[in-house]
């Protein structure tokens, strides 16, 4: 599973539709978006790091090694234009409705890791609830389930 994850984040599947909508290729997908939505203020840190491993970790039941290993892979590649549009279309074409939206809180997990979300990385997101064909509702509650997982109060 690795493997094919890697060769995703490198570009070498960056063109193959998922076999059966196999976990291996949400994952990613998903650390593609993941990493490229906590690249966007500019700021890397801790808390977004963590906030992707613990997801990886607990949706994905990767090992904590192997999901750091999938990010420091993903931040070796970083500006790739077609990564944001090539891993939604994966996630878009072999997932269902429910994953998508699955994947969309994952995502704003990631925006507010930090304790704020930067616009880049709102504006981000929006982007990739329309690419993954995600109604702005149902992103609007992922976005809502994601801030009281991480226990954030919901004033925007």
């Amino acid at each position: 599973m690795l493997a094919r994850i890697k060769a995703f984040l490198s570009g070498d599947e960056i063109n193959t539709a998922p076999a059966a909508g196999g976990a291996d290729e949400l994952a990613a997908a998903a650390v593609a978006l993941f990493v490229e939505s906590a690249l966007l203020d500019g700021d890397f840190d801790v808390e977004e790091r963590r906030a992707i491993v613990a997801i990886l970790v607990e949706r994905f039941e990767l090992l904590a090694e192997d999901a750091d290993a999938l990010i420091d892979d993903a931040l070796a590649k970083p500006d790739q234009a077609n990564r944001v549009f090539a891993a939604s279309q994966v996630i878009r074409d072999g997932f269902s409705e429910e994953e998508r939206v699955d994947v969309l809180e994952m995502l704003w997990q990631v925006a507010y890791a930090d304790g704020e979300l930067h616009d880049y990385e709102a504006n981000l997101v929006r982007r990739i609830a329309g690419l993954l064909y995600v109604k702005d509702q149902d992103s609007g509650r992922a976005r809502k389930r994601a801030l009281r997982r991480l226990g954030l109060d919901d004033t925007e």
